[in-house]
């Protein structure tokens, strides 16, 4: 029964796995089928879809063909206008040409006719001009006879007696021209000065030798003065300014001709006071305090200067020695002060005349910069003030500008006369200068009288407020030669017997000049 069972159980084992591969092998070819038939499906779907795609494709290669052929047939019929209008205006040209052809025929045949007439009329003429030319040798032959001059010889003197007439009068319509001229152009120069100063608004403050520092009481005087005085020598030798302490009431003069060292010794005493340590080791510390302060503020009034001029690109020694001038004077009028008014009347000067007002003004700021030197030289500062603007890359035409306003070096630009002038404009107007107004004439009635004491004199005039002296001379005794001995000797002797600002240019003129009366 075991043996039989399992054999039973073998068979319906082989049997089962016959009939499941049979199951599995039948539902592959199932799936198979649906398989192809999916993909049949598929195929027919990409087929319709290629189709469709493809007749879209063709629709929109159609209307691009159609769009292009309508464009093309568009410029096809421009260009067919263009070349039918070109026609038309040619036609209308080749009208136009034949109508001028007409006409020019017309008119060489008119031409031809009055030519004709002319040779007639020419041909008349010239036996009237043969007529004419025997009657006037005739007419001359009996001239000759009558006058006893051959017709050169009277042509000769007919030719001087017009060329000396034509002479005169050419020197007399040149002269005309030449004092009309100098009308014009004294009075335009007039009128350019006049609006120049009119446009500047100067001050008219007096720069002083002394400082008064004023104190909170009188007891600060004796911790000023020291023990046997040795805080004010400290102070003195210091800064060196002279310091005055007198009875005048909470108050001490500072008493320098240097504003710069005035201006360090205020500085120092106003630091030493509100400190309330007073002693020479102090008093030293602190002045050395106040100098460096002093210099950067120097830099500052330089650089804030230049930028409210307008001045740009100066080099830094030019911005400290501009800031220099703040403390420098010239006979009681400030450098600054007066290099800036300079500065600006030199632009207006300059924008009247068409020239650079920039280049102008730049110009008139750095005139001065001569008198404010870091060391003591021979040099003039008008030439000195050009070799350092020249040492620091300025423009030529500044650094001519700058050493002939002074009339120190001859003057090679427009705006160098330009700084001239307005430098005397600032310099010479009422109240920029200090000096009493009867000391100032009586310099000038010395001046002029002084030349006029010299043999053959005729006028002496101080002009440009005393800097320069005019001395006209009379051509019968005073020769060339003379006329430079004489520029030289009064030259001298106003160096040696007058005290005055500067310098003055001693200008001697001499001329002839013949006057006659036409009755």
């Amino acid at each position: 029964m075991d043996i039989l069972s399992i054999i039973i159980g073998a068979a319906a084992l082989i049997i089962g796995i016959i009939l499941g591969k049979f199951i599995f092998a039948k539902n592959t070819q199932q799936k198979i089928q649906e398989a192809e038939i999916q993909a049949q499906k598929i195929v027919s779907e990409g087929q319709l879809r290629a189709d469709t795609y493809k007749k879209e494709r063709e629709l929109e290669a159609k209307e691009k063909f159609v769009q292009l052929k309508a464009e093309h047939d568009k410029e096809v019929m421009q260009r067919t206008q263009k070349i039918n209008e070109g026609e038309n205006r040619i036609k209308q040209k080749e009208q136009s040409i034949n109508v001028k052809e007409g006409n020019l025929e017309k008119q060489v045949k008119e031409n031809e006719a009055i030519k004709e007439n002319l040779n007639r009329q020419i041909e008349v003429v010239n036996i009237k001009r043969t007529e004419l030319e025997k009657h006037q040798e005739e007419h001359i032959r009996r001239l000759e006879k009558v006058a006893g001059l051959s017709a050169e010889e009277a042509k000769s003197q007919l030719i001087e007696s017009l060329k000396q007439e034509a002479q005169s009068k050419a020197l007399s319509l040149q002269q005309e021209i030449i004092e009309d001229a100098k009308q014009k152009a004294g009075k335009e120069a007039r009128k350019i000065v006049i609006q120049t100063i009119q446009r500047t608004a100067a001050e008219q403050a007096i720069e002083n030798s002394i400082t008064v520092f004023n104190l909170e009481s009188d007891e600060i005087k004796g911790s000023i003065i020291g023990r046997e005085g040795r805080n004010i020598r400290a102070i003195e030798a210091a800064t060196g300014v002279d310091l005055i302490v007198d009875d005048t009431p909470e108050a001490i003069v500072l008493s320098s001709f240097d504003p710069l060292r005035r201006e360090v010794a205020r500085l120092s005493l106003q630091r030493l006071v509100a400190d309330g340590r007073i002693h020479p080791a102090r008093i030293e510390e602190v002045v050395e305090k106040t100098k460096k302060q002093l210099d950067d503020q120097v830099m500052d009034i330089g650089e804030r200067t230049a930028i409210e001029l307008g001045i740009h690109g100066l080099h830094k020694e030019l911005i400290r020695m501009v800031g220099r001038m703040r403390f420098r004077s010239s006979y009681g009028q400030n450098l600054l002060m007066h290099s800036r008014e300079t500065a600006n009347l030199c632009a207006i000067m300059a924008s009247e005349l068409g020239l650079n007002p920039k280049l102008a003004k730049r110009a008139g700021l750095l005139h001065d910069i001569g008198k404010v030197p870091d060391e003591e030289t021979e040099l003039s500062h008008a030439l000195l003030g050009a070799k350092l603007a020249e040492k620091y890359g300025e423009n030529p035409a500044v650094v001519n500008a700058i050493g002939a306003h002074h009339d120190e070096m001859e003057m090679q630009y427009v705006i160098s006369p330009i700084i001239q002038a307005c430098d005397a404009i600032s310099g010479a107007r009422p109240g920029a200068r200090r000096e009493i107004m009867q000391q100032y004439i009586q310099r000038i009635k010395d001046l002029e009288n002084l030349a006029l004491a010299y043999n053959g004199v005729e006028k002496a005039y101080a002009i440009q407020a005393g800097r320069e002296l005019r001395v006209i001379v009379e051509s019968e005794k005073v020769s060339d030669a003379d006329s430079d001995k004489l520029s030289f000797e009064i030259a001298q002797k106003i160096q040696t017997e007058m005290t005055f600002p500067g310098q003055i240019k001693v200008t001697v003129i001499r001329e002839k000049r013949a006057i006659n009366i036409a009755r």
